[in-house]
């Protein structure tokens, strides 16, 4: 059993379940020496409870080991779709026992004696498929979430100094905390460092904590097994599993719940997890990216946030800049978000640039998609923008009230009848887009002499 010279193996969990102590220990120093984590078993039964604890990539099964046997052992695992790719050894070598191992699922199987070259050589290649299907369930997942990749914009002097240390970071693998007001582009930042990293071109799985009650939030990023708890009517995998290997960006992790915050911290500090109703344990790798409008700091001082998982997860801060601070990006947000054929007067852009914009770019791009359904001839003008923006400037940032008289005097009888057949008639979804609220477009209305037309607000 001669070990060639130079050749690593990847890492790979492995497991090894013979019963002749010599022959696994042997297969398990050489593993272990090319820097595989390797589990061994003496039995079936161990080996079993030993895939119920854990996931592992490849399990050497023996054939025919003391209570329970090698293609007992596939039979349970292809019965629970364990994801884990499955060589047999066998000292027979029968036709028979081959072809009813790979109808069971094995990846294939060995005749003993071989060369541990070939052994290894197989289990690379076993450990191959493994990965190709954890992509895979991991793409899917992405896609099934709806997930796109935008691109962060600015030319701003600010966000130079952004560019510059996404740059940096995305090259290392530890934790990020981006920390920004709503609407700056926390996401974007994230995505950025993604793609420009080492796991670019694996899945970038997102979740927002302020979007989840606290039980689903760890279903969520956990996963759970069947019946675990009400409407758990199928396992789930966890945001942890389907990111390993990639990257996981959790968006307002200020949110976070306390206990939450302790199970977090578990995993970042030896990779281990558990599913909801669980007692198995899995083994992620997971690029941590984090994002948050608060100030953190300020949240450990005042008890709610932990300072160990504070520490964990800020290697290195990202401080986005809202949008007052980069005016001299307004430009190049509003010719992207308006797209080709679009102009806009000069003095609506003096508008655009000169607000505050209290909601940044996200309450940015709402100003715009406003002002093209207003518009006409694909010319914008201060009388298509939102109220706050013709406005006298308010020194907090505050926008100013959009429902006053002076607002609606600027909504053209015309413009009123435009907005409700794009519609359909629902009072609601009018009255959001003309940036006035319902009561104040029923004053509109009755003005206007169109009370009676037709509405369903049960659609907004």
């Amino acid at each position: 059993m001669n070990e060639p010279a130079k050749h690593e193996t990847p890492q790979i969990d492995l497991l090894i379940a013979d019963d002749d102590a010599d022959f696994r220990g042997t297969v398990a120093r050489r593993f272990r020496r090319r820097g595989c984590n390797v589990q061994e078993a003496q039995s079936g039964i161990e080996a079993l409870e030993l895939l119920n604890k854990r996931n592992f990539d490849v399990a050497l099964l023996d054939m025919m080991m003391p209570g329970m046997s090698g293609v007992e052992v596939l039979d349970r695992l292809a019965a629970d779709s364990r994801n884990v790719e499955v060589i047999l050894l066998t000292a027979q070598g029968t036709v028979d026992s081959a072809v009813k191992a790979m109808k069971l699922g094995a990846y294939d199987y060995l005749t003993k004696p071989f060369p541990l070259a070939e052994l290894e050589i197989l289990i690379e290649k076993a450990w191959e498929r493994s990965r190709l299907a954890k992509e895979n369930r991991q793409l899917k997942a992405v896609l099934e979430r709806g997930q796109s990749d935008p691109v962060i914009l600015g030319q701003s002097e600010a966000m130079r100094g952004v560019f510059r240390l996404i740059d940096r970071v995305a090259a290392s693998d530890k934790p990020v905390l981006i920390q920004g007001e709503s609407g700056t582009g926390k996401e974007l930042a994230a995505r950025a460092i993604h793609r420009k990293g080492a796991r670019g071109h694996r899945p970038l799985v997102i979740v927002n904590c302020a979007a989840l009650p606290e039980q689903l939030l760890e279903s969520e990023l956990f996963g759970h097994e069947k019946g675990s708890f009400t409407g758990a009517t199928v396992a789930k995998q966890g945001l942890f599993e389907i990111a390993d290997d990639a990257t996981l960006f959790i968006d307002e992790i200020g949110e976070m719940p306390p206990a939450m915050q302790a199970k977090l911290l578990r995993v970042l500090q030896d990779g281990s997890m558990r599913r909801v109703g669980s007692l198995r344990e899995y083994r992620v790798n997971v690029r941590l990216i984090t994002a948050t409008n608060r100030n953190l700091v300020e949240e450990v001082r005042a008890g709610r946030f932990r300072e160990d998982l504070y520490y964990r997860i800020n290697t290195v801060q990202i401080d986005l800049p809202p949008l007052r601070e980069r005016r001299g990006d307004i430009r190049l947000f509003v010719e992207k978000f308006l797209g080709p054929g679009w102009q806009v007067a000069p003095d609506a852009m003096e508008k655009l640039e000169n607000y505050r914009w209290p909601g940044n770019i996200r309450q940015l791009i709402n100003a715009i998609e406003r002002a093209k359904i207003l518009a006409d001839d694909q010319v914008i003008i201060t009388a298509d923008l939102p109220a706050e923006l013709n406005a006298p400037a308010e020194p907090t940032g505050v926008p100013a009230d959009t429902s006053s008289v002076d607002d609606l005097k600027s909504l053209q009888k015309s413009k009123v009848i435009e907005i409700l057949e794009r519609v359909h008639g629902n009072k609601t979804r009018a009255a959001r887009l003309l940036g006035v609220t319902r009561r104040s477009l029923y004053r509109l209305l009755e003005r206007y002499g169109l009370d009676d037309e037709g509405s369903d607000d049960r659609q907004a």
